[in-house]
């Protein structure tokens, strides 16, 4: 069975590889947004942000230095510093936005960053960007603005999502160009140093004592956030970044979904009808790229 299963994990062409680690990240970073949301209630965002950052280093770094130094030595470190300071830049923001807004419209908001990556793939990674993928991608930014409905009053917060949302497409680039040279752990562990550091400082100007209840979600916060960035990294090595993005837009269905069960956000027709539009874009780009991606009969061979 689980011979057949990697068989078949070999098998499948890179981009639905990357677009498989890329559903899975987005159902643990849809956990995570439900983590922070609830703590949010309680603790001051940025001292969720340094705990979040804090526990998932944690959870990464045995991986990391259990062959010794060497686990943690890179010839790039300029380009981790640079998406660490990115990343954590996207944390602070995102936690705020995530705290204050309903958790369908801060994920919706998130993924403004699909108009960012486009452009930032096309100038940084040199990908080829043809026009059904185009198609279908601007369809699901559709299915963003039908769900936001541009009429309806927006919460200044909605500002800080839209800056964490440029901040993570300049992570993904960083991160594409990392995985050329770097595994996922290092990259991760990286990642976690500065997002450790960097939120330390406004975690402490507004420290609030955890609970031992709260304490506890914050270490599951650091292992799911964990998951669901070493989930996205293996997506962006395996396929294309402008293939893999598009993904993620079923996390605003787990968190419509997250939401109205946990903390009675009910989302309206509008909502339904974006996620048709999100998941019918997601899912022709998913089969187009397993169609594209399988060899082609040998003539010769069936003759």
């Amino acid at each position: 069975m689980i011979a057949a299963l990697q068989a078949a994990w070999a098998g499948m062409a890179p981009n639905t590889r990357g677009m498989t680690w890329a559903f899975l990240g987005s159902l643990f970073m849809a956990l995570t947004a439900v983590l922070v949301k609830y703590l949010g209630n309680e603790l001051n965002s940025f001292e969720v942000a340094f705990f979040r950052a804090l526990f998932g280093f944690l959870a990464i770094a045995p991986f990391v230095l259990r062959p010794g130094a060497g686990g943690i030595r890179t010839t790039r470190p300029g380009l981790h510093t640079l998406r660490g300071v990115m990343g954590a830049a996207a944390m602070l923001s995102g936690f705020y936005a995530v705290t204050v807004l309903p958790l369908a419209l801060a994920t919706s908001l998130s993924f403004s960053r699909s108009l960012f990556m486009i452009v930032l793939a096309i100038l940084f990674l040199g990908e080829v960007v043809r026009a059904r993928r185009w198609t279908a991608t601007i369809l699901g930014i559709v299915g963003v603005i039908v769900m936001l409905r541009p009429t309806t009053a927006i919460d200044s917060a909605a500002f800080y999502s839209l800056f964490s949302a440029f901040m993570v497409a300049a992570v993904m680039v960083a991160t594409k160009k990392l995985a050329t040279t770097e595994p996922p752990v290092r990259i991760i562990f990286y990642a976690g140093f500065f997002g450790t550091l960097i939120a330390l400082a406004p975690a402490i100007f507004l420290w609030e004592t955890p609970s031992f209840q709260e304490l506890a979600l914050m270490v599951l916060l650091g292992i799911v956030g964990a998951l669901g960035t070493n989930c996205m990294v293996r997506a962006l090595a395996a396929g294309e970044a402008t293939v893999v993005a598009p993904v993620e837009y079923v996390r605003i269905i787990f968190a419509a979904l997250f939401g109205f069960f946990l903390f009675s956000e009910t989302p309206d027709i509008w909502t339904g009808v974006g996620a048709v539009i999100i998941v019918g874009s997601t899912l022709y780009i998913a089969l187009r790229e397993a169609r594209l991606g399988k060899p082609k009969p040998d003539p010769i061979a069936e003759a």
